[in-house]
């Protein structure tokens, strides 16, 4: 727009030589100001998808801290998992202090999901939040039992992720054992022809593939490492079923 107007001006004062001139350096700003623009888009994008590790950390725990009152009982065996995951990530010291940041954070103001959740997910990947999912689950099922309080509050938590319900369904098959579990993994009917078979374990395999989670944190890493295994079982037990 600009090596336009420098063009018009030109030619008003210099004639076709100032156009010429009032052209290119016209372009050169229009050039700048678009390089600038990107710069300040890709900026953005990479504020958006990251989040700093202390803000990560305390997000996750206000979530874990969710499943884990949510059958109104908190849960020693819950509750030492979740320690137990900080202290292995982190160390002791910093898993205190994380925890000593949340309970101070947890006296002022109640824990809202929408609240956290939103925040994860301006910050974070789709598949990162399948794997925090994942890790969730692993938390109710701590102490042997995933009650039907848990699954509704991670189920809940999974509507603010905007995760699709196949994905979710998918994820608690891993978790709370049923009829047709292999399928459900697999996000597939019983009567699923044995081409459509493969081809979910394939989609399946690739959506869940470690190297598709692009963080730093463990237990997401863990989470992804086991999905992908539990993908390769229910694929294995299909198998297994239908002799393929």
């Amino acid at each position: 727009m600009i090596k336009w107007v420098g063009a018009f001006l030109g030619y008003y004062l210099f004639r076709l030589p100032g156009a010429v001139l009032g052209f290119l350096v016209g372009s050169l700003i229009d050039s700048a100001s678009t390089k600038g623009g990107k710069a300040q888009t890709i900026l953005k994008d990479m504020t958006r998808q990251t989040v700093s590790p202390a803000d990560f950390e305390l997000n996750l725990l206000s979530l874990c801290s969710l499943v884990i009152k949510a059958d109104g009982t908190v849960s020693k065996t819950e509750m030492d998992y979740v320690r137990q995951y900080f202290v292995q990530t982190y160390g002791k010291d910093k898993a205190n202090a994380i925890f000593r940041t949340f309970n101070e954070i947890n006296k002022k103001r109640e824990i809202s999901a929408q609240r956290v959740c939103t925040y994860l997910n301006q910050r974070t990947r789709y598949e990162v939040r399948l794997q925090l999912l994942h890790f969730l689950f692993g938390i109710a099922q701590a102490d042997g039992t995933v009650s039907k309080a848990e699954i509704r509050k991670i189920q809940e938590i999974a509507g603010y992720f905007r995760v699709s319900s196949r994905d979710f369904d998918s994820i608690q098959a891993m978790f709370v054992k049923a009829a047709n579990n292999a399928y459900k993994i697999l996000e597939i009917d019983k009567t699923a022809t044995d081409n459509e078979v493969k081809k979910a374990y394939r989609n399946m395999a690739k959506k869940y593939h470690p190297d598709r989670v692009n963080t730093q944190d463990e237990a997401i890493k863990k989470g992804a490492e086991e999905k992908f295994k539990e993908v390769q079982k229910a694929y294995e037990i299909i198998q297994s079923e239908r002799g393929l």
